[in-house]
């Protein structure tokens, strides 16, 4: 029962650090699989370190650390050296007089360091309890009891999220998780309470959140009688305005104003049915509205956001009979509606924060694609068009999403480039916006000359990347992250100082499941969120899909051992298969269908894999060793995801093929060497 808990206290405790620590520190949004490596990386050492003094008080002074860090480290504005990152880092919240940083290293590496060091002492509490498993002679039945433990966190944070609960209830849940590892324990229990009582209070402190979205930190700031705007994280997300004919809204929110209404002058005529994806608090609905649509599907993600369009903005669009919401991700959306519309406008999706914790690619990435724009073409009518609004940084961005429209729609769009504070360029294209002949020659002629870039695709779908590979500024971080995980293992264990060193006693096997599993998990969660939706549903779903196929490979392996082949050739199977078949095939229109071909497409894999590490892990004299080597793998294959950038979201399939080859190579020639016989 107590690896159950202390399971369900290390996958809660990491879901609430991804959550949080982005509303404080702003840049760490865009590097939610920082927070997951770290813990990867802290597990891992306190695994190593289980044998080794009691570091059970390290815990809630670690996580003390961490929250007055965070505190300190929320007013200062770090900048981006380069806009080559286009991370959206503005400091709305903070005063003229904040200090600010040029570059986000620090916090980024500060961060990574200061979270790991938070999930050392749980880990050396998993690693004791998995030990004593083994010393009863039953480690699968240990590492089950683990991946339950899991299981039960994923689900317990979900519901947190549903209920909308703060970032306090988070932290008091983790708090009272972890209290019975102090129960009986007078001396320290005392100062656990006091500890964890600081953190409640800092977390809290300075508090600029309203309420928490599946997504976001959100805040209501009223400038002005009529200037009414949502920030996220701290940064200006949105405002509501006013957008019908009120003659006191000129200077900049009316310049704001007049630039939503744009599309509609290039119409020259009333739009009948609208779509409009990323409706927001509904600034876009109203214009829709206020220009003569007949009917308006308003596509939202977040439900906070949706709802504070219902309560508080000034037009009140979402309560005409006109307007239909539709709380889901804009591609899913597209891929699922039969309907046709005259307009379709891409509101400003530009996202502030990752789809996942295991993936570098942003919440709306797969919006903005050839793919996603080719179903915006195929839900228009014959005369329709799409409008596209966006805050362009840098001039390549500019130049893609030119050359996107232009390959969705066979010609070039019009575009309008004028700065109006939440956006600075409109992108119109299809038969509504089509170009005189005269304009088009000249404008196909202009296409022709413009500097060529990588176009943004389902399988590389990194929109703001000025070229497909990996930028100085993530190799370095790269590099920075891999040394200090090197580092702080061979401080931690002598054995591993003495593998790192001589090359003795490393564990390649275990490390390569570590890793390969990795991979395997962000290619599920990545390529899933095409088939269902980018939503908090959906990552909860998969990742609970994830470590249930793991527990049932576990299981099967305790009872019915597979043979090593087998589950070898199994994942291979199910890995080419994955590489081979497009994600889109399996967003059928049944959903019964849609489930059985996503449980297959994820668990097959998952499964197959489970069984391997449950055969090697069943073989390990020290399950805390092991089990460290495997958890330091994680992180190694954390930061394998970054290649992606380079080869695209398929070629993680065949990256973790590799790996588990490898693996396969390995562990035939260790049983000859052993002289055991390769079946088995």
């Amino acid at each position: 029962m107590e690896l159950v808990l202390a399971s369900l206290t290390v996958l809660f405790q990491e879901l609430t650090l991804i959550r949080w620590l982005p509303s404080r520190v702003r840049v760490v949004a865009y590097f939610p699989n920082l927070i997951l490596l770290s813990a990867f990386l802290g597990i891992g050492i306190g695994c190593l370190r289980s044998r080794g003094r009691d570091l059970r008080l390290l815990w809630p002074l670690s996580l003390l650390a961490l929250a007055g860090s965070a505190l300190l480290l929320s007013r200062i504005a770090f900048t981006a050296e380069s806009a080559s990152e286009h991370l959206w880092l503005l400091y709305g919240d903070l005063g003229r007089d904040a200090p600010v940083v040029n570059g986000v290293r620090f916090p980024v590496v500060a961060c990574f360091l200061l979270c790991g060091l938070t999930f050392v002492p749980l880990g050396q509490i998993v690693a004791q309890r998995l030990d004593a498993f083994r010393a009863g002679g039953k480690p699968l039945s240990g590492y089950g009891w683990d991946l339950l433990g899991s299981l039960l966190g994923v689900g317990g944070f979900a519901v947190a999220c549903f209920l909308r609960t703060s970032p306090a209830w988070w932290f008091a849940t983790v708090a009272a998780a972890g209290a019975i590892f102090f129960a009986g324990q007078k001396k320290i229990v005392a100062g656990y309470v006091c500890a964890m009582a600081l953190v409640l209070g800092l977390v809290t402190a300075n508090e600029k959140a309203e309420i928490y979205s599946p997504y976001y930190a959100i805040g209501i700031v009223r400038i002005s009688p009529i200037d009414l705007t949502v920030r996220v994280n701290g940064s200006v997300h949105q405002k509501l305005l006013d957008v019908g004919p009120v003659e006191h809204l000129d200077g900049i929110l009316g310049n704001v104003r007049d630039g939503y209404h744009v599309p509609y002058r290039q119409l020259h005529r009333k739009p009948g049915r609208v779509l409009v994806l990323g409706a927001g608090t509904g600034n876009d609905v109203a214009v829709a509205l206020a220009e003569g649509a007949e009917s308006v599907d308003a596509v939202e993600i977040d439900p906070v956001i949706l709802d504070l369009g219902r309560r508080l903005h000034p037009n009140r669009p979402y309560d005409s009979p006109r307007v239909h919401l539709h709380n889901t991700d804009a591609r899913s959306f597209l891929n699922s509606t039969h309907e046709k519309y005259d307009l379709i406008i891409f509101g400003t999706l530009d996202s502030m924060t990752r789809l996942s914790a295991l993936s570098s690619v942003r919440l709306d990435n797969f919006v903005y694609t050839l793919e996603g724009l080719r179903a915006a073409r195929a839900a228009l009518a014959p005369d329709g068009g799409v409008a596209l609004y966006f805050l362009v940084a840098d001039q390549h961005l500019n130049l893609r999403l030119v050359e996107m429209m232009a390959a969705t729609f066979d010609a070039p769009p019009r575009v309008d480039l004028e700065y109006r504070q939440v956006f600075n360029a409109i992108y119109m294209a299809g038969p509504a916006f089509a170009l005189p002949s005269a304009q088009l020659a000249a404008a196909r002629a202009d296409l022709a000359r413009l500097q060529q870039v990588d176009l943004a695709t389902d399988d590389w779908p990194y929109l703001y990347l000025a070229n497909r590979g990996l930028t100085p500024f993530y190799v370095s971080l790269i590099a920075i992250l891999g040394a200090l995980s090197a580092f702080a293992v061979a401080l931690a264990s002598r054995e591993m100082r003495g593998s790192l060193r001589t090359f003795r006693g490393l564990d390649l096997e275990m490390f390569l499941l570590g890793a390969g599993f990795l991979l395997l998990e962000t290619a599920s969660v990545t390529e899933m969120t095409l088939v269902w939706g980018v939503t908090w549903l959906t990552n909860a779903v998969v990742f609970g899909t994830i470590l249930l196929m793991a527990l049932l490979g576990t299981l099967l392996q305790r009872r019915s051992p597979l043979a090593w082949q087998a589950s070898i050739l199994g994942l291979a199977v199910a890995l080419l298969a994955g590489y081979a078949v497009p994600t889109g095939a399996l967003a059928t229109s049944s959903i019964a269908m849609r489930l059985a071909l996503s449980v297959l497409f994820v668990g097959a894999p998952i499964f197959f894999a489970a069984t391997l590490f449950a055969s090697a892990f069943a073989e390990r004299a020290e399950a805390d060793l092991a089990f460290g080597w495997n958890l330091l793998g994680a992180v190694a294959g954390g930061l394998l995801e970054f290649l992606t950038m380079l080869v695209g979201i398929k070629a993680l399939h065949l990256l973790a093929l590799a790996l588990y080859l490898g693996l396969g190579l390995l562990h035939s020639r260790s049983r000859a060497r052993r002289g055991q016989p390769q079946q088995a």
